[in-house]
C-alpha cells in the first residue's frame, strides 16, 4: 500500500474519533477516489506515491475550481465548503512551489536543452521544456504557470 493511502486511513480514524466531519468526509471521499482509479486499470493495482499524489491534486483541483464557481456565482456558503474540502486535500500534498522557485527550473531546463541542441531552443522545442519541467516539479506547481514561462523564455 501506498504511503498517502496509509496516512489517509489513519488519518480517517482520527477524524471519526475526534467527530470532525469535514475531515472525515473529504478523506472518505479521497479514499474512494484512489480505490476507484486502482480498479480502472485493466487490472485491479496498487497506486504509487506519484499516481496517489496525482488523484489527490486533481481532487483538490476539483474542490478550488468549484470554490471559484460558487463564489463568482454569489454562493458563500457552498464556496466556503469546498474551499475547506480543498484545505483537507492539501495537507496531503508537497508543499507548492514559489513562482521563482518555478523560474529557476525552467531555466534549468533551456539550459540543459541548449547543451543538447548545441544551440538555444526554439518554439518547436517548448512541448519537450514544459514536459521535463513538469517531471521535476511533480504536481508542485500549476501546468500553466510552467508552459506561460517556458514560452516567455523562449520568445
Amino acid at each position: 500500500m501506498a504511503r498517502i493511502k496509509e496516512q489517509l486511513r489513519a488519518d480517517l480514524t482520527t477524524a471519526m474519533k475526534t467527530r470532525d466531519e469535514v475531515a472525515k468526509s473529504v478523506i472518505r471521499m479521497a479514499l474512494a477516489a484512489i480505490q476507484y482509479k486502482e480498479v480502472s486499470f485493466d487490472e485491479a493495482r496498487q497506486l504509487t506515491d506519484e499516481e496517489e499524489l496525482a488523484v489527490i491534486t486533481k481532487e483538490q483541483r476539483n474542490r478550488l475550481e468549484s470554490a471559484k464557481t460558487y463564489a463568482d456565482a454569489g454562493r458563500d456558503e457552498l464556496a466556503a465548503k469546498e474551499s475547506a474540502e480543498a484545505e483537507v486535500l492539501a495537507r496531503y500534498l508537497p508543499a507548492p512551489l514559489t513562482t521563482g522557485e518555478v523560474i529557476e527550473i525552467v531555466e534549468a531546463q533551456i539550459a540543459a536543452t541548449a547543451a543538447e541542441l548545441g544551440e538555444a531552443p526554439s518554439m518547436k522545442q517548448m512541448g519537450a521544456i514544459v514536459k521535463a519541467v513538469n517531471q521535476q516539479v511533480a504536481g508542485r506547481a500549476e501546468g500553466k504557470l510552467i508552459a506561460s514561462l517556458v514560452k516567455d523564455r523562449l520568445s
